[in-house]
């Protein structure tokens, strides 16, 4: 089996999140933190976490990439019952069982970005439009015999669905320009 942990390849989560998560941290996609949110409504930090965060579970902070890593029986139940704890004391799910429900959806959907092989990066790309959030996942590939390191040393994309060509991570926590 396999699941999602947070890396950090530089510094750059601590100044585009409010609350960077722990690399290392067991991760879910997250998106469902904005759902009593406009997205179209959201800025700075805020927006950056919506447009390209996965949620680290334990510090329930953001992280840009994620890794695939092999994982046990018991790392996913502690994982869907240390989700389904922060369900309830940091996002009001009105108790364990019902939050379990819910943790059991987000780590399995988690899972399923897990196609890849063990190490593969995984980048996150969300938008909304009329009411629906949007996701689409990308696969960073380490160049043949190349390890991870700096995080802008590397790599070949495979995109899972058609690329935001504009997407500048540098730039990525500003406001659009109003014309």
């Amino acid at each position: 089996m396999k699941l999602l942990r947070t890396i950090a390849l530089d510094s750059s989560d601590t100044f585009v999140f409010d609350v960077p998560a722990e690399p290392g941290d067991w991760a879910v996609s997250g998106a469902f933190r904005f759902c009593d949110r406009n997205a179209a409504t959201l800025t700075g930090k805020d927006r950056s976490a919506f447009r390209s965060g996965f949620l680290g579970v334990k510090s329930w902070g953001w992280s840009t990439l994620v890794q695939i890593v092999p994982a046990t029986e018991d790392d996913r139940r502690t994982l869907v019952e240390l989700l389904a704890r922060q369900l309830v004391e940091r996002f009001g799910a009105p108790d364990v069982a019902t939050a379990r429900v819910a943790a059991e959806e987000e780590v399995a959907f988690a899972q399923s970005l897990c196609t890849h092989p063990v190490s593969a990066l995984i980048a996150v790309h969300r938008s909304a439009s009329d009411g629906e959030v949007r996701e689409s996942f990308r696969r960073l590939q380490l160049r043949e015999g190349q390890r991870h390191g700096k995080a802008f040393s590397f790599m070949e994309v495979e995109d899972d669905t058609e690329p935001d060509g504009d997407l500048d991570l540098a730039k990525i926590s500003e406001e659009p320009r109003r014309r």
